[in-house]
């Protein structure tokens, strides 16, 4: 391996609590020295001046889409998306044909994985057999051919008792179940915000309430259980008041909230014209919501409540959207922006850059308990880490679809300006993203 120095950037380790101005040497595969005035003449020299160095980001909610859905997204296609935006480590949603709910599907998904992958993939394995939400999936199998979580994601656990069954089973093997909480009783048909711009351009509505019941219910099973729940993208403001009392009783709830969900609100649907645009990208399950739940999201971010910022990157083909508002496929193209939306926020001064970056880093990392089958995941600990994310956080650029690496361009953010580009990318010690014009 080439040894890497990072040199003269602002080295933030959430985890540590460091934030200084130093270098960072990589040399056999792991961070070796965190140090200012680093020499070593052998090492390819990466200059971080005015640039941040921080932990590989760490993704728990990404939608593949391989194998069944080639056509939206490949695992070559859509992780090499996730390198470019600055992640080392995603954890692959379920939602795939054949679904991973026994070992056999796991294990030709790692095989795919080990041929294919630009970056690290986790598997997260189904709750029940086909995400039909009936009957249990293979939770020891999963388990043992290495799953992280399981989740029927896409799909609610609508059946209570299953649920509880789910997470006694779940917390018998040490392991969180992430659960998309809705009650669809109450979203049925809803295909966008329940409210006052649902109301004006004639579409159905899923109320707050589909989440917060199911949220509502979710964590008295965890408090009945004492196992581990995940509330994956959580996208209204009672939702994490829910998750913030649960936390003030000691429960093991963790949650995440989606980029999306903290940069757009419900007017991405209507557009900024004087005529409604029913932007179909900007169609997302759980729909985005209101500014007063924007604001209650970012607030929940910044007093450490919200564990992860999780993308829930979900690649579409051009059919998929270029539809009817109310038949289009839910789901934003958005790992490629992620960084750039939490930066422009952070730059309005609605997000903490220290909050931030523990969100993309060690708070997914504790929530998922990775760093006990991966040490020093989402952390720059010497002698152990071995991924490092380098960005510019001033660096501006527009959005343009054609440019993705990704096959999804379903993004309503296309022609946006953005702040905050990734410059480099140490992933496993060696140099996986490299500075423009220099080598690999």
């Amino acid at each position: 391996m080439t040894d890497i120095l990072i040199r003269g950037g602002r080295v933030i380790d959430p985890a540590a609590g460091f934030d200084g101005v130093t270098d960072v040497l990589v040399s056999e595969g792991v961070i070796q020295r965190i140090a200012a005035g680093i020499e070593a003449p052998s090492a390819e020299v990466i200059d971080a001046r005015g640039c941040i160095v921080a932990p590989g980001f760490i993704d728990l909610h990404t939608h593949l889409r391989e194998p069944g859905f080639e056509q939206k997204g490949t695992i070559a296609t859509e992780t090499r998306a996730a390198l470019l935006g600055g992640f080392t480590t995603v954890c692959a949603m379920p939602n795939t044909s054949p679904a991973p709910d026994c070992a056999p599907t796991v294990e030709a998904l790692k095989e795919r994985v080990a041929r294919d992958a630009h970056v690290r993939v986790l598997p997260i394995g189904c709750v029940t057999h086909g995400r039909e939400g009936k009957t249990l999936a293979e939770f020891g199998e999963l388990a043992e051919a290495g799953c992280v979580a399981f989740s029927d994601d896409g799909n609610p656990v609508a059946d209570a008792r299953v649920m509880r069954n789910a997470l006694e089973l779940a917390g018998a093997l040490g392991l969180p179940l992430s659960e998309h909480s809705d009650d669809p009783a109450l979203s049925s048909g809803g295909v966008m915000n329940e409210g006052r711009i649902s109301e004006r351009l004639g579409l159905a509505g899923q109320p707050a309430a589909a989440e917060v019941t199911a949220i509502a219910r979710n964590i008295a099973l965890c408090e009945a259980t004492g196992a581990r729940l995940h509330l994956a993208h959580v996208s209204t403001a009672r939702g994490v008041e829910l998750v913030r009392e649960a936390k003030a009783r000691g429960l093991p709830v963790t949650c995440e909230v989606t980029p999306s969900h903290l940069f757009l609100t419900e007017q991405a649907v209507f557009g900024d014209g004087p005529e409604p645009a029913y932007d179909t990208n900007a169609k997302i399950n759980p729909p985005l919501r209101t500014e007063a739940d924007r604001r209650a999201l970012l607030a929940a971010l910044n007093d450490g409540t919200v564990d992860a910022i999780a993308t829930d990157h979900a690649p579409h083909a051009i059919e998929d959207k270029l539809c009817e508002f109310d038949v289009a496929a839910p789901g934003i193209s958005c790992i490629e922006t992620a960084l750039a939306t939490v930066l422009l926020l952070v730059e309005r001064g609605e997000l903490d850059l220290r909050k931030a970056l523990t969100a993309l880093t060690a708070g997914p990392a504790r929530a998922f308990n990775l760093g006990a089958r991966l040490p020093g995941v989402g952390e720059l600990r010497p002698g152990i880490s071995s991924d490092i994310t380098v960005f510019d956080p001033a660096a501006r650029w527009t959005v343009d679809v054609q440019r993705f690496a990704s096959k999804g361009k379903n993004t309503p953010l296309h022609g946006v300006e953005l702040a905050g580009r990734v410059r480099a990318v140490v992933l496993r010690g060696e140099l996986a993203l490299a500075p423009e014009g220099a080598h690999v």
